[in-house]
C-alpha cells in the first residue's frame, strides 16, 4: 500500500515537463520504426544520383514516400505540420561525388511554435544510401542502418510530437546528398541563414540501429553524442579571450550535447549516453557539420559500436563474412530508444523559454563569483539556474536557483579560478533552456 500511495504522490506533484517526457518515451513504437526501415530498404537504392521517376525504386520514390508519411501524420493532427520539399540543383563534375546534374531534395515537416515560430529545434536523418563505390548509383544499396534507421526515427518522432503544442518550432527533416558531400545539410543551413532562422540546436541522427560492433561487442544501451568544443564562427578576439577566461570545451554544440546527456540520464536512466569530445568520428563527417559551419549548435547522435562490414559495402559474402547494410543488422528496439532520446530533447527545448543572452562574469582576485545576464522576457518565467562545475567535469553538476525578479547572482565562497559557470532560464513548468557560457567579463 505504501508503494501505491508513494507513486500517486510522486506523479501528482511531478512537474508537467517531466510528465511530458515520460509520455513521449512510452509512445515511441519500435514496430512502426521497423516498418519504416523496411519500407525505405524496399526502394533498392537511395543513392543521391539514383532513379527519380520510378514509384518503387530509387531516391525519388523514397523521398516522395517520406513526404507522404509526413502528410499523413499532419492530416491526423488536423494539418499541424507544414510539409514541403527543399530542392537544389547540383551541377555534375568529375571532381566531386556528383558526376551528373542532380537535384538534391530535402523533405521537411515543421511543427510551428505557438510563441516563437522562428525559433527551431531540428532532428535530422539522411535519406540517401551508398555501396563501396560512392559513384555507383545503380546497384542495390539497402542502407538499412545507414541511414534508414535515422530517417525512420525522424518519422516516428514526427508521429509522436505532432500530438502536442510547443512554444518553439520543431523541424523534422530528411536530408539528401550526405554520402556525396553533405549537400542537403549545406543547402538547408544556407536557407536557415538567409531566412533568419533562430536555431536552438540540430540533432543529427546517423546510424541509430546497430548494437553489434565489428569488434564483437554487443551493447543495446550505450550511444554516442558527438560535439565540437567551440563555435567555428567565433572571432579571433573570442578565441584569444578563451586563453585567459576559459571556455575551451563550452561552445554552443557542447552545451547541446550536455543537454541531451542530462535528458537521457534523467528520464531514461537505463541508457548510457557517451559524450564524445570531437565534431565527428576520426576523419569522417555527418550532416550536423554544415550547421556547425554556419554557426549553429549541432550534434551527432549514433550507436556506440559500429560494424564496418555493414557500412558502405557491396552486398557479398567473402571468407564466410556477410557484407552489406541489410535489415538483419538493425535492432529496432534500440533504434526506438535513441528515437525517444531525440523526442524528449526536442520537446524539452521547444517548450523551454529562450536562453539568457549577454551573460557576463566577474570575480577575479575575489572569494566569490558574480554573473549577470539580460533578463528573459517570458510570461511564464520562473527564474534562472546559475550553474557551476569543476573545470575537469564534463557535466553541469551544481546550481543555485535565482528568481525571475533579478538577473544577477553572486556565488559566495565560489572562487572563479576553480570552476566553470553558466546560466539557464526555467519556466513555471520546469522547462529549461540550454546553458549559456559567459561571453564577456563584468567591467
Amino acid at each position: 500500500m505504501r508503494v501505491v500511495v508513494y507513486c500517486i504522490f510522486f506523479f501528482t506533484f511531478m512537474n508537467s515537463s517531466a510528465q511530458l517526457s515520460y509520455q513521449i518515451i512510452e509512445q515511441v513504437d519500435a514496430s512502426r520504426i521497423e516498418s519504416d526501415i523496411r519500407k525505405l530498404v524496399s526502394f533498392g537504392t537511395r543513392h543521391t544520383m539514383s532513379e527519380t521517376k520510378s514509384d518503387s525504386r530509387g531516391i525519388g520514390a523514397a523521398r516522395r514516400w517520406i513526404k507522404a508519411e509526413f502528410e499523413a501524420i499532419s492530416e491526423n493532427c488536423g494539418g499541424c505540420l507544414e510539409v514541403s520539399m527543399h530542392r537544389t540543383l547540383e551541377k555534375g563534375s568529375a571532381k566531386t561525388r556528383i558526376t551528373k546534374d542532380t537535384e538534391v531534395v530535402n523533405v521537411l515537416a515543421i511543427k510551428k511554435g505557438t510563441k516563437y515560430p522562428n525559433r527551431y529545434v531540428i532532428m535530422a536523418g539522411d535519406i540517401d544510401s551508398r555501396v563501396s563505390d560512392p559513384l555507383n548509383y545503380t546497384d542495390d544499396s539497402p542502407g538499412a542502418n545507414d541511414n534508414a534507421s535515422g530517417m525512420a526515427g525522424v518519422i516516428e518522432a514526427a508521429r509522436v510530437l505532432s500530438k502536442y503544442e510547443f512554444e518553439s518550432s520543431i523541424l523534422l527533416v530528411g536530408l539528401s546528398g550526405e554520402e556525396q558531400g553533405l549537400y542537403g545539410g549545406k543547402h538547408l543551413a544556407a536557407k536557415a541563414k538567409e531566412e533568419g532562422w533562430e536555431i536552438i540546436g540540430v540533432l543529427n541522427n546517423d546510424m541509430i540501429g546497430n548494437i553489434e560492433g565489428v569488434d564483437g561487442v554487443i551493447d543495446n544501451r550505450t550511444f554516442r553524442i558527438f560535439s565540437e568544443p567551440t563555435n567555428p564562427k567565433d572571432s579571433d578576439f573570442e578565441k584569444r579571450m578563451r586563453r585567459y577566461y576559459g571556455g575551451e570545451v563550452d561552445g554552443i554544440s557542447r552545451q547541446l550535447a550536455r543537454y541531451v546527456h542530462t535528458m537521457t540520464k534523467t528520464y531514461m536512466p537505463e541508457m548510457n549516453p557517451m559524450m564524445i569530445y570531437r565534431l565527428d568520428r576520426f576523419g569522417r563527417g555527418g550532416h550536423h557539420r554544415p550547421f556547425c559551419d554556419a554557426g549553429f549548435a549541432g550534434v551527432r547522435i549514433m550507436e556506440a559500436h559500429e560494424n564496418y562490414n555493414r557500412q558502405h559495402q557491396d552486398l557479398r559474402t567473402e571468407n564466410g563474412i556477410d557484407y552489406g547494410d541489410v535489415i538483419e543488422g538493425v535492432n529496432f528496439e534500440y533504434a526506438a530508444k535513441l528515437t525517444a532520446v531525440n523526442a524528449i530533447t526536442l520537446a524539452a527545448l521547444a517548450s523551454a523559454p529562450p536562453e539568457p543572452k549577454g551573460v557576463k562574469i566577474g570575480g577575479a582576485v575575489k572569494p566569490s563569483t558574480t554573473l549577470v545576464w539580460d533578463a528573459v522576457d517570458h510570461p511564464d518565467l520562473k527564474g534562472y539556474k546559475v550553474y557551476f562545475r569543476d573545470t575537469t567535469s564534463p557535466t553541469w553538476d551544481s546550481f543555485r536557483f535565482v528568481p525571475a525578479s533579478t538577473n544577477q547572482y553572486t556565488l559566495e565562497g565560489i572562487v572563479i579560478d576553480n570552476y566553470l559557470f553558466g546560466v539557464a532560464s526555467v519556466d513555471q513548468e520546469g522547462n529549461e533552456s540550454l546553458v549559456v557560457f559567459p561571453s564577456e567579463v563584468i567591467r
